[in-house]
């Protein structure tokens, strides 16, 4: 698969490099839809990339999607993101593919304790996707997070308000996207995460799945990731997989 091959040559390219790496640790946001409040190293740019297929009964989706972080200090920095290639292939066999939209937010992280903290993350996302492949128009995006760590897990829960750039006049304007995410250690390297999340917006019936993923620490700064979705009301798609990995790539000079 083109997306597939694209994904490799990078990961391969990447754990080439970290022979006499620094102990620094990378903060991974995916695979899950909730983020955590914690910024990445400050001063240090993280990479996140994989493969994502989804399908339902209409379409089926392939995207490679990224995320670029950078942490100015301990409680700012910002988030750039898309697809770098988007592939949709119909019911009747048609396919499109091209680049996928494109999302940029600062951050704002808040310590509560050493075992908590609240974030804020603002931003937009821009119709760079062809039609078909995108939005069609920016969407405004504002989400809270607090995160919240015990000997049994960690918990994050975001809630947040999307104003859509494309919407019908019978349906709201906005989008109240929520997730409730949890992670905890399994063996040494290995942890699992277990994600419920959704959408709600007047005028239609609100969407839910669930996501179940593993990560494995490689070392210190690269974390693969790899799990499954399941659509549990009205979703867009009726399930889901995704292989990744986050990449505390290098320190911005």
């Amino acid at each position: 698969m083109e997306v597939c091959g694209h994904f490799i040559v990078m990961v391969t390219t990447a754990f080439g490099g970290y022979a006499a790496a620094e102990e620094l640790s990378a903060t991974p946001y995916r695979p899950t839809v909730s983020n955590p409040a914690a910024l990445s190293a400050p001063g240090w740019l993280e990479f996140e990339t994989g493969v994502n297929r989804s399908s339902d009964a209409n379409q089926r989706l392939d995207t490679l999607p990224y995320l670029m972080k950078v942490a100015f200090n301990p409680d700012w920095g910002i988030l750039l993101g898309g697809d770098l290639l988007a592939r949709r292939t119909d019911q009747d066999g048609a396919v499109m593919r091209g680049v996928g939209d494109t999302s940029f937010a600062l951050k704002y992280h808040h310590a509560l304790s050493a075992t908590a903290a609240l974030g804020v993350e603002a931003g937009f996302k821009s119709p760079t996707a062809k039609t078909g492949l995108g939005i069609g128009n920016t969407n405004y995006v504002l989400n809270g997070i607090v995160s919240m760590e015990s000997s049994v897990a960690q918990v994050d829960i975001n809630l947040g308000v999307t104003q859509l750039g494309t919407y019908t006049g019978n349906q709201g304007r906005h989008e109240l996207p929520w997730a409730v995410g949890a992670s905890r250690p399994l063996v040494e390297k290995w942890n699992l995460a277990v994600e419920l999340s959704g959408v709600g917006r007047r005028g239609t019936r609100g969407t839910r799945q669930f996501l179940a993923a593993l990560g494995y620490e490689w070392n210190k700064r690269t974390v693969l990731d790899f799990g499954a979705v399941t659509g549990l009301a009205n979703t867009a798609a009726d399930w889901g997989a995704f292989v990744g990995v986050t990449i505390l790539w290098e320190k911005i000079k």
